[in-house]
């Protein structure tokens, strides 16, 4: 099977990048580098099964399909993600989720290819049901400082779903909820890299309000077997599907695990919250585990150790 992979040298498309690897097949990976690593793909560049294309896929007149030639699969992961890189990148992040999108349902109708679309629980908003299924809308300020990351994904969405629609695309969705794991950078402005590297350093740990708010947390290798399983899954076509650990545990919480593992005190430094950051998030998997068969397996102290490992 020949894979395509949109933001390649990104946290989860560089997984997801080795795990097609390891079931033999060919995969093209694509990636503009403005938040990506390319030492992310030095596994997967050292195997002849693997291409690199550097480009972006929102560039207006890219043809994408081109590079897509011969596809049985495109998976779009090609976003800035953490809240630091969508502030400073606001424009390129809703290009890459509105014109990628696009160039990304086009190539697989180009060459008949299924297409999965990496969307976000972002697209939750701060959430007034609780767990999130996948027939909540959300709750979502448009105009925000969070919009230019969480509107643009959420218009990616509807865009996979009228090319469903109007074109037949054998198409899925899902929304990604808080995943962590070796490769994410330091210092890019999620919870768990920016914990354990401040951890690392013997400095308080940055809590935003009182740390009360919760997170789902997922570790990178039960994430890429759900997006496997779920490009894989004919059940799935036309579908938005949650991949996310149902765990819940406040930032407080998450805090102090990460002072315990990495044997420092217990300490913080309090800040006023962002704006429209959410109170709780915590995904409803019934979906995942009745079409796909999936739930993630990785206890969050045992995913803490290996990511704490990687940044050591």
């Amino acid at each position: 099977m020949k894979v395509v992979i949109t933001g390649a040298a990104g946290f989860v498309g560089s997984h997801l990048a080795d795990r097609y690897l390891a079931y033999h097949h060919q995969v093209v990976g694509i990636d503009n580098g403005i938040t990506g690593d390319l030492g992310n793909l030095a596994h997967a560049r050292a195997n002849p099964r693997f291409e690199y294309i550097n480009a972006d896929v929102a560039a207006e007149g890219y043809d994408l399909a081109r590079s897509c030639s011969g596809a049985d699969l495109i998976v779009h992961c090609a976003s800035p993600a953490s809240p630091i890189d969508y502030a400073q990148r606001p424009l390129e992040t809703m290009a890459a989720n509105s014109l990628g999108t696009k160039h990304c349902c086009e190539a697989a109708r180009a060459w008949s290819s299924r297409l999965l679309y990496a969307s976000t629980s972002e697209a939750y908003g701060d959430p007034l049901e609780h767990p999130q299924r996948e027939t909540y809308w959300g709750n979502v300020n448009p105009i925000g400082p969070r919009a230019c990351y969480d509107e643009s994904k959420r218009f990616g969405e509807a865009m996979v779903m009228t090319y469903v629609r109007s074109h037949g695309l054998d198409a899925r969705i899902v929304r990604i909820f808080n995943t962590y794991g070796p490769r994410m950078r330091r210092g890019d402005g999620r919870v768990v890299p920016n914990f354990i590297a401040q951890a690392l350093a013997r400095q308080p740990l940055t809590l935003y309000g009182d740390g009360s708010q919760t997170r789902s947390f997922c570790y990178v290798s039960d994430l890429v077997d759900g997006i496997v399983r779920c490009a894989d899954s004919e059940r799935a076509r036309g579908l938005v599907v949650n991949l996310g650990n149902p765990a819940e545990i406040t930032v407080a919480q998450l805090a102090r695990v990460v002072c315990e593992l990495v044997g420092v005190p217990y300490q913080t430094d309090q800040r006023d919250m962002p704006v429209d950051d959410p109170v709780r998030r915590r995904p409803d998997i019934t979906r995942a585990r009745e079409l796909l068969g999936w739930e993630p397996s990785v206890a969050l102290e045992a995913g803490l150790r290996e990511t704490i490992r990687s940044f050591a």
